[in-house]
């Protein structure tokens, strides 16, 4: 387990209250939409077929639920647990079935060597002390060869140029100075993943459409955080062409290693 130092770094309760903001500004059938654009598929065809039936999976970071509202009519055991407890009374008020818990991913309330399976979408970089902690203890509760599954935003060449600007203007370069984000290169990810314990299996760089949703409304659709068919059309020529400088999320698939198999 971590201490409450190693965990909580100053913007950890101001980072917490603009998720519950977040998230009170959406709901849940929005949320579960999403599941249907093309980069929300195009990550859960790259880890569905590896991810177990056997086990208790956990979702740590379940926001509004919608990928515990796929998996689970799936016939996965699915868990969700979040810091933000206006997202899992939400949750908890759209489908009472899940099993919901609110809670720390640097201080999870499972037993060593007790999950199949651990996913994060977009949460490990919200900590300013790293996403090693919470790496560490997703790796303590995951079985041997138990699956890891994991997005983090990626410096492509617009966000560093975005970067850059803020700097020029005096901002920290984060993302947002208050809502804290950082962002991690191919070679950063591969380091944390593997110090953390993790032997991993693929690593593919996604969401590429996104990166021109950034752009303005030019690339944008009216749905909720929808791109359009420019931006699908552009991303899909990143994609072919520049896949890393042009990748906005990446995926990474791992596991804890089996002694016993080796």
């Amino acid at each position: 387990m971590n201490d409450g130092g190693e965990r909580r770094g100053q913007r950890y309760e101001s980072t917490r209250q603009a998720w519950e903001e977040i998230w009170a500004s959406a709901d849940v059938p929005r949320e579960l939409a999403t599941m249907s654009y093309p980069r929300a598929q195009e990550i859960l065809q790259a880890y569905l077929p590896l991810l177990p039936r056997d086990g208790v999976i956990l979702e740590a970071g379940s926001g509004l639920g919608a990928v515990l509202l796929t998996l689970q009519p799936l016939g996965y055991r699915i868990h969700g647990m979040d810091y933000a407890l206006g997202a899992l009374r939400a949750t908890r008020d759209y489908e009472a079935s899940l099993p919901l818990l609110a809670g720390d991913v640097h201080q999870l309330p499972y037993a060593a060597d007790s999950l199949a399976a651990y996913l994060s979408f977009g949460v490990l970089e919200h900590f300013e002390q790293g996403m090693a902690p919470a790496l560490r203890e997703a790796r303590r509760v995951l079985r041997p060869g138990g699956l890891l599954v994991l997005t983090i935003p990626y410096p492509n060449w617009l966000e560093r140029a975005v970067r850059w600007r803020r700097q020029r203007r005096g901002g920290s370069g984060l993302r947002d100075d208050e809502f804290y984000e950082s962002i991690y290169s191919l070679r950063q990810l591969r380091d944390e993943v593997n110090a953390a314990g993790f032997a991993i299996r693929r690593v593919v760089p996604t969401s590429h459409a996104y990166t021109f949703y950034g752009l303005g409304p030019l690339f944008r659709a009216r749905g909720y955080y929808e791109t359009n068919g420019l931006a699908r059309l552009c991303g899909r020529i990143a994609r072919f062409l520049l896949p890393w400088p042009l990748n906005f999320n990446t995926l990474v698939l791992a596991i804890k290693p089996d002694p016993s198999s080796s």
